[in-house]
């Protein structure tokens, strides 16, 4: 029970450290991501801190089971360059009990990443895709900074406000600037409107549903880029049509099913999907299996030896499963075969890393050892 300990402590210790780096690393790529999302004007500002959260969850999934392998290589890829595995072995800890007590350890991590895979995970993604679709209830005065040149609609729109007020009547922008192109103009002779007003706010039109940008107290320019005969007309209060805005959409709908939905579906794209959520808590044992053999290395080599051969092997399991994902939701292989045949060729690998050297250690005769 000491040495189960001593050897799960060491695991997830460095597991637990792999998982934070690539964490903070994901997490910030995908931060910037959506940031750049929200300075485009795509999706509010508001919700980034939600959105993170709530992909937490699906970002684990890929997280855990890659620094779990790494963890067991560099924890045990210590211990045999510093001899701690000789010793173990010499006081009849084979490498059998070794596999058997990391196996047992990463059983409680299968656990915890079943849960996460069947249920937290898709209403993490759940949550995602209700923000998103909150998003296209929003105009372009919802999404604008105050203090930054926006571009909206496809680019032809340049939107600026100095500050903006919140009050009961929604938002309020002041000392606004719009400038946007005709899309049918001709490129040499390119049609441009300014605008600049006091105060700008959303307003809908009932009877039409449509959404409007009302600027009161302003100033309009009209013309072409370089010449001098510009329109200028001096207004209390114009409205510019809000273009209807694009569906936001960045997960396929199956991701965010409730797993009972999948289960009881046999849609080849519903299944894809439930298999992948199971092969999630199948690869913990599988890549234990491999990493145990592969974490064996020579004193002299050092314990890094290995590590990008198994980080290449790990490379090559998760894009399998992809890939049988693909084939699966084309029909290409039946629902029975799915991705279970790229865990049965990794378990074989496993067992052959396993119990390849017994097989290949030569047999000792009883006479070996005697004298002539």
């Amino acid at each position: 029970m000491i040495i189960f300990r001593y050897l799960a402590r060491q695991i997830f210790q460095v597991m637990s450290a792999v998982t934070l780096i690539l964490l903070v690393v994901i997490m910030i790529s995908r931060f910037l991501g959506y940031l750049g999302q929200a300075v485009a004007g795509e999706i509010s500002s508001d919700i980034l801190l939600q959105l993170m959260v709530f992909r937490l969850p699906d970002f684990l999934l890929v997280i855990i089971p890659f620094a779990l392998f790494l963890g067991i290589l560099l924890a045990y890829g210590r211990m045999y360059s510093e001899n701690e595995m000789t010793v173990l072995s010499a006081c009849g800890y084979s490498q059998k009990q070794v596999t058997l007590s990391t196996i047992m350890s990463a059983s409680f991590l299968s656990v915890l990443m079943g849960v996460m895979s069947l249920q937290i995970a898709p209403m993490g993604l759940q949550n995602t895709e209700r923000l998103l679709e909150s998003q296209d209830e929003l105009t372009e005065l919802d999404l604008i900074v105050a203090g930054q040149f926006q571009r909206f609609d496809a680019g032809l729109r340049t939107t600026y406000a100095e500050s903006i007020n919140v009050g009961a009547n929604g938002r309020l922008l002041n000392n606004t600037f719009v400038a946007w192109r005709r899309p049918d103009a001709v490129a040499q002779e390119q049609g441009l409107r300014v605008i600049l007003s006091e105060t700008a706010r959303p307003i809908i039109d009932e009877s039409s549903g449509r959404r409007f940008m009302l600027l009161e107290n302003g100033v309009l320019y009209e013309g072409v880029p370089g010449q001098a005969d510009y329109l200028v007309t001096q207004f209390d209060e114009q409205a510019i049509l809000m273009p209807e805005p694009a569906r936001i959409t960045e997960l396929t709908r199956e991701k965010s099913m409730p797993t009972s939905t999948l289960w009881n579906s046999s849609d080849p794209a519903h299944q894809a999907e439930l298999q992948w959520r199971l092969s999630v808590i199948l690869m913990i044992p599988i890549l234990t299996l491999v990493a145990v053999p592969l974490s064996k290395v020579e004193p002299r080599r050092g314990r890094f030896s290995k590590l990008l051969p198994a980080s290449v092997l790990f490379a090559l399991y998760y894009v399998a499963l992809q890939m049988a994902m693909t084939l699966l939701e084309d029909e290409v292989v039946p629902i029975a075969i799915g991705l279970w045949w790229v865990h049965g060729i990794f378990l074989a690998l496993g067992l052959y890393l396993l119990y390849a050297p017994k097989l290949r250690r030569p047999a000792k005769f009883k006479g070996q050892g005697a004298r002539t």
